[in-house]
């Protein structure tokens, strides 16, 4: 060992040892003032981080002002977890028969009631509407449950002069699409720019008559973190029409067909999905269901159905809304998804996430009901009528040889027949007959000539 190298280390040892050791302190005491000095700021809320801005405008001595920064309304995938509210929208037209199922799917729901505010549109109804719908709200708010009772809830009535029926033809049959769809646009816009209010984050557009939905439908929805999203919808039918069909076939994707089609048609015309004069070979979200299929799978969509949507706000206070006149040669929903698509926003649809609306039968649907319960009827009167003629018949036919053998010699006990003189018919040539005697009283043929 180098005893020079020894000394040599000690010497550096012991001079730079004491200014490493002041240096180490240093730092210690210098990162205990800063520790303190943030546990202070935050403690005594000198400093709030949590906000985005470190300027905030207090009005809370200005009652009449309310301040919003929209920032903080833009939708999360977990809203729930932020207390984001939710808007739920929903058209109703004589729907008084389908409103206790609704309020049923809405005590359900599991995103928290008191975060979601509900606004109807009450519109060209004929039936009690309107009371069915105040007797439901009345019951579900006044609930013992608090946990049960929904946000701000708001009723707008308003009719539009729609005189197209409530029947499944009526409203399906293909001549009543171009201004139903236009109607239904206007009063969509009425709804939402009422109902839409700065602190809500998402729009969920309902119709009344959904069958069966998931209770978790928000959050499955939601944490997809799209702008605009729809699931499928399907609707179940009687045996013997195939049990159940694709019901929502306004969330397609664009075509060459279709544009090729909106090519050759006028200014104000609106292209229909699922009608024979509209072939634009789309694919439809409800054609790819998969009843095995992934539920979390996403299809990008251009038009979208108004069965069931979750938006977030902000897409309708950018300015998209559903055109009440033809855009790109849609209306109403399907315009919606692609004025939105149009803007830039994500419109995606879940092929396997699937909601039933209720079967409504068309008149086709009746007039074979109305057939099938005839032809029930009459089989069921015919088997009344073959179960007689069987009776009959084999009663008429029964072999009673042996029950006359016993009953002959009862009847002619007392009879002596060994009086009576046998009786002998010769039949030969009873059928002889000459048919080429022409004589006169000769056997001949009757003259037939048909």
């Amino acid at each position: 060992m180098d005893p020079y190298n020894i000394d040599q280390s000690k010497k550096y040892y012991y001079k730079y040892y004491p200014k490493i050791i002041n240096i180490i302190k240093s730092i210690v005491i210098t990162l205990g003032v800063i520790g303190s000095i943030l546990f202070i700021t935050f403690k005594f809320g000198i400093l709030d981080l949590s906000s985005p801005s470190l300027y905030t405008p207090d009005f809370s001595k200005h009652s009449s002002i309310q301040y919003f920064d929209l920032d903080n309304y833009l939708g999360s995938p977990n809203g729930w977890q932020y207390e984001e509210r939710v808007l739920f929208l929903v058209p109703l037209r004589d729907a008084s028969a389908h409103l206790p199922m609704f309020f049923g799917h809405m005590k359900n729901l599991t995103y928290p009631h008191n975060l979601i505010d509900l606004a109807f549109l009450v519109s060209d109804s004929s039936d009690d509407t309107l009371e069915a719908l105040k007797k439901n709200l009345l019951e579900i708010q006044n609930s013992k449950d608090t946990s049960m009772r929904f946000g701000e809830i708001e009723i707008f009535e308003k009719d539009f002069g729609q005189v197209i029926g409530q029947g499944f033809s009526d409203r399906h049959g293909f001549a009543a699409q171009g201004p139903r769809r236009k109607l239904m646009a206007r009063a969509r816009n009425w709804l939402w720019t009422v109902a839409v209010k700065p602190y809500h984050s998402y729009v969920y557009w309902r119709d009344a008559d959904v069958e069966t939905v998931p209770p978790t439908i928000l959050e499955d929805l939601m944490h997809h973190n799209k702008d605009v999203i729809v699931p499928n919808v399907w609707r179940p039918l009687p045996d013997w029409l195939g049990n159940q069909q694709p019901y929502d076939l306004n969330s397609w994707q664009e075509s060459d067909g279709g544009l090729q089609l909106a090519d050759t048609l006028d200014e104000d015309a609106c292209i229909v999905e699922g009608y024979v004069e509209y072939q634009t070979w789309r694919p439809h979200l409800a054609y790819l269901r998969d009843p095995y299929g992934d539920p979390e799978v996403e299809m990008d969509l251009d038009g979208i159905g108004g069965v069931s949507i979750l938006t977030k706000a902000k897409v309708f206070r950018t300015g998209s809304h559903f055109p009440a006149f033809s855009f790109e040669k849609h209306a109403e929903t399907e315009a919606f998804g692609k004025l939105s698509k149009r803007m830039g926003y994500s419109v995606v649809g879940l092929p396997h996430y699937v909601i039933w609306h209720i079967y409504e039968p068309s008149s086709d649907d009746l007039k074979h009901m109305e057939w099938m319960a005839l032809e029930e009827s009459r089989q069921q009167e015919e088997e009344k009528i073959k179960k007689v003629y069987d009776k009959v018949w084999n009663k008429a036919f029964d072999d009673v040889q042996d029950v006359w053998s016993n009953e002959r010699n009862k009847f002619l006990k007392n009879t002596d027949m060994s009086k009576l003189r046998p009786i002998h018919i010769d039949w030969t040539g009873v059928d002889d007959f000459d048919i080429d005697k022409t004589k006169k009283g000769g056997v001949h043929l009757a003259d037939f000539n048909p």
